[in-house]
């Protein structure tokens, strides 16, 4: 049956004189057949008294189709002429219709357990439900008329709240507006989720805005903890350092999560050594990061990089020892007590913590290892800490934890492959006439870590020099030790002599060797370049061979630089390809420049570029060579280099006529006493008479040797650097031994008398045979 409402006209004998269509709905009686009829007729059992007194009440009336219906009826008296009593005119509608409806909706507007207000469009209260009244801390009756903004203070927020609400006003659609603030009545801050929509009344017009303000106090924070945590994946471990790591998490803390927030580690993290097992009384930390909402962390008991001592019962040795979060609040006996040892230490007595009423301390443990404790504490925020805290603490104190440790391992990985590489590198470089050296090593502050870079200045017979740089595919400590495997066999190599393009081939085969790891199977991914430069300061010449490497750069004395053009070859490991070396002539106090591809290469740079600048640094008026060193390193790196970097700068030097003297030997017995005498003569004409008998000896035997087992043409050569040198050529490729003599053998005694006078002796391959050289220190004078 459908419901709405009905008027009934009731003359003063009862009978029914008016029936309206609303009456029909209510019954299905048509007006035909009521009217004329005794209302009584109409009614299933009679009115109460008290309706009947009232003329407001329920009565039951039987339907047309026999069924019952209860209606809600008011009578209204009717008076004729003369104020007699003329009957009455009832309205009546279904039990439970629109009025009770109406009741319903009132009482549920202000009983809502959410604040729920109306605003008239001019922004002024009309009406507020119970919750409301408390959220704002008065009665309706003191808000009512009022407007908006002369309840509230002026403040981002407010401001926001009454601009939606004119927003609705004048565009008539619902919006939402979400803030998180505080209300006069309540003691602190509160997130609101309110809706407002618009109330039009019978045109269709907006006449009034309403609202309903949810506290969403918990789902805020909720969304707080998950942004925490999402932002702590990106913000904390940024660098492989574990001071800024920690750093990371205290600004991460506060003031979102903490008034004051301090992360403190045990020595040995910070020292990258082993882990000492944890004590068990008393526990020494080092402060490496703290953090304050107040300027000037007056919270902190501890300066940064200070260690302190945290007693057994603080609740970070608790935390420590537990191995999990520690919540603490005001009036605990172990709060208290550790808040007061804390003040203990304020300067003149001054309480640094006052007002702190929670504290949550929680271990930072990564791949089972207890590193140190970080603590929160609440000073301002008036909420304790809870259980969603507790977990939210453990999960952001495990991912910094891991990138504690992992910085902790990269520092001591670091320094391990820092302190190999500098015991390979050369401390002091040997002492030579050749060329005047100066070079830096830079090591990469990338989080790929130390690189395989590495030069040398290796002397060779003859008063000539080696010269090498080299890089090893790949950083770390492996690159490192592949790295000083290579700068040992460049040096032994270098003893034996062979020319740059030769000393190549056999490093290549080197390299594809440790690349296999010796079992035959396919090479492994092991590379590295290097190139190596011989110059002779006797011929002013050098010869340069490269594996893979950038060619060196040459500035010449009247100050112009470039890059010496040559042929790079393939980088070492590769097998299977030539070498080529090529040679030319430089003048004296020329600059070689030999560097790595850090210098002139990086992922931003162009290297034609980096190499062009390189040149025009090397061309700096500058008065020492260790200053070229600085210039060039400053005009050429980037301000952040992302490879280690070699440079060697060389000057060349040159050994006059007055100190070398040669003589083309006849390949005849007879002519070993002419030499001889020649050689002799040269010492005299030098001042080196004392090392005339020693010489005559080393000449007699090594020409002796040249003419009876070697090849012709026969050259002698003395060379006063300094050492004094003692040279022989001859065509044949054959080296001498030594060898040890038997008792009645006539001969084979030679080179072991050279070897016992001289310093140092040897032989070379040379382009028309060998050459066999010793040295002898110079007399004192």
């Amino acid at each position: 049956m459908e419901h709405g409402s009905a008027a009934v006209i009731v003359d003063a004998g009862g009978m029914v004189t008016g029936w309206s269509e609303g009456a029909r709905r209510l019954t299905g009686y048509t007006a035909d057949e009521t009217v004329g009829r005794a209302v009584r007729e109409l009614l299933v059992e009679a009115p109460s008294a008290e309706a009947l007194a009232t003329l407001a009440g329920r009565v039951v009336v039987r339907h047309r189709d026999g069924s019952s219906v209860s209606l809600d009826a008011r009578a209204c008296p009717v008076t004729g002429e003369g104020g007699a009593a003329a009957g009455h005119v009832i309205t009546v509608e279904a039990a439970g219709g629109p009025r009770e409806s109406e009741l319903l909706a009132a009482r549920a507007f202000q009983q809502a357990s959410m604040s729920m207000s109306v605003f008239d469009t001019r922004q002024r209260y009309l009406r507020l439900n119970d919750v409301a009244c408390r959220v704002m801390g008065v009665s309706e009756d003191v808000l009512r008329g009022r407007h908006f903004s002369e309840t509230v203070e002026d403040a981002e927020h407010s401001r926001g709240f009454l601009a939606h609400l004119r927003q609705v006003a004048e565009t008539g659609r619902p919006t939402r507006y979400e803030s998180y603030t505080g209300a006069p009545a309540l003691n602190r801050d509160h997130a609101w989720t309110t809706d407002m929509w618009p109330l039009r009344d019978a045109s269709g017009a907006v006449c009034a805005v309403a609202l309903a303000a949810f506290d969403s106090t918990e789902q805020y924070w909720a969304r707080e903890r998950l942004a925490l945590l999402n932002e702590a994946a990106a913000s904390i471990g940024t660098t492989l350092d574990v001071v800024r790591t920690a750093e990371e998490l205290v600004e991460l803390l506060v003031p979102r999560y903490a008034d004051f927030a301090s992360v403190d580690l045990l020595d040995w993290v910070l020292a990258s050594e082993e882990r000492p097992a944890l004590p068990d009384i008393d526990i020494i930390l080092r402060r490496v990061a703290h953090g304050s909402v107040t300027e000037g962390t007056p919270e902190a008991a501890v300066r940064i990089g200070d260690a302190d001592f945290y007693p057994s019962f603080s609740p970070p040795a608790m935390a420590l020892r537990a191995g999990r979060a520690v919540v603490s609040q005001a009036g605990e006996p172990e709060f208290t007590r550790w808040v007061a040892e804390r003040n203990a230490r304020a300067p003149a007595g001054r309480p640094q913590r006052r007002g702190v009423h929670s504290m949550l301390a929680v271990p930072l443990r990564a791949r089972g290892t207890t590193l140190g404790v970080a603590v929160g504490v609440r000073i301002a925020n008036p909420d304790d800490f809870g259980g969603d805290d507790v977990v939210l603490a453990e999960e952001l104190a495990s991912r910094a934890a891991v990138c504690i440790d992992n910085a902790r391992r990269f520092a001591r990985e670091r320094s391990t492959a820092l302190a190999l590489q500098n015991s390979l590198l050369p401390k002091g470089l040997p002492g030579q006439a050749a060329v005047e050296v100066a070079h830096r090593y830079l090591p990469s502050g990338a989080l790929v870590g130390i690189g395989g870079d590495w030069f040398d200045v290796i002397p060779l017979s003859g008063s000539r020099v080696a010269l090498v740089v080299g890089d090893v595919v790949g950083h770390g400590i492996p690159s490192t030790a592949t790295m000083g495997r290579l700068c040992t066999a460049v040096r032994t190599l270098a003893d034996v002599d062979l020319p740059p393009d030769e000393l190549l081939t056999h490093l290549d085969d080197l390299v594809t060797h440790l690349a296999s790891g010796d079992s035959g199977d396919e090479v492994a991914e092991l590379g590295a370049t290097c190139l190596y430069a011989v110059y002779d300061p006797v011929s002013r010449r050098l010869n340069v061979a490269a594996a893979g490497h950038p060619g060196p750069a040459l500035l010449l004395p009247d100050g112009t630089a470039s890059l010496i053009e040559m042929t790079a070859g393939p980088p070492l490991g590769v097998g299977g390809l030539p070498f080529e070396a090529m040679e030319l002539e430089v003048p004296e106090g020329a600059v070689v420049a030999l560097y790595t591809d850090g210098l002139i290469e990086d992922r931003d740079r162009d290297v034609d570029h980096a190499t062009a600048e390189l040149c025009r640094a090397l061309t700096a008026r500058v008065d020492t060579l260790e200053a070229l060193c600085d210039t060039v390193l400053k005009a050429v790196l980037p301000e952040d280099p992302s490879d280690d970097v070699a440079l060697l700068l060389a000057r060349t030097r040159a050994l006059g006529a007055d100190q070398v003297a040669t003589w083309d030997i006849t390949p005849d017995p007879e002519r070993v006493a002419a030499a001889r005498q020649a050689a002799t003569e040269q010492l005299s004409a030098w001042g080196l008479d004392e090392a005339a008998f020693v010489t005559e000896l080393v000449v007699s035997e090594l020409v002796t040797n040249a003419i009876r087992y070697g090849a012709p043409p026969v050259q002698l050569r003395l060379i006063r650097d300094r050492t004094l040198i003692c040279e022989v050529s001859d065509g044949s490729s054959t080296s001498p031994h030594l060898r040890r003599a038997h008792a009645f053998d006539e001969g084979g005694r030679g080179l072991l008398l050279v070897a016992q006078l001289t310093r140092r002796w040897g032989s070379r391959q040379t382009g028309r045979g060998k050459t066999i050289w010793a040295e002898q220190p110079l007399p004192p004078g």
